[in-house]
């Protein structure tokens, strides 16, 4: 049994997802629907700071005259819509992240598949990621972008 483990080979490679993600064509696209959805989450916002800015000039200009019912009732608005917007952009920022996987996600198994095939096709049994692990020695031979590229019809 020793021998035999002595015997198999273990054949490990590297490629650089993030490369590889940036060379397929879909990406374009997928950054020009995530720019345009992330647009309409900026307008809302934008609408939401110029109201807040502006209650905030009117109740600064007028505070000295207003009285304390009115300034506590200003104070709590401008504090309700504060917390309107903070609210507004965690969910917003959630939203983008789970469209962006949503959206991503096609591809990533795309790619999954092609590092997959690219390995068994050259022998490799383990593959790392080069976008993500720091590696500090590596032979131009056990990269597999060439090889995926390849298999993706990429240049």
């Amino acid at each position: 049994m020793v021998g035999n483990f002595a015997k198999a080979q273990v054949k490990i490679g590297y490629i650089n997802t993030n490369e590889l993600m940036g060379l397929l064509p879909e990406m374009k696209t997928l950054q020009v629907q995530m720019q345009a959805y992330q647009k309409t989450f900026a307008d809302q916002y934008q609408t939401m700071t110029t109201e807040y800015q502006t209650k905030g000039q009117a109740y600064e200009s007028q505070q000295a005259t207003m009285t304390d019912a009115a300034r506590t009732a200003a104070q709590a608005e401008l504090q309700d819509m504060q917390a309107r917007i903070k609210s507004f952009t965690d969910n917003a920022q959630k939203q983008v992240d789970a469209k962006s996987q949503e959206l991503l996600k096609p591809l990533q198994d795309k790619v999954r598949a092609a590092i997959t095939q690219a390995a068994k096709d050259k022998g490799y049994t383990y593959v790392l990621d080069a976008g993500t692990t720091d590696l500090l020695v590596s032979p131009p031979a056990d990269n597999l972008l060439p090889a995926v590229k390849a298999i993706l019809g990429l240049q």
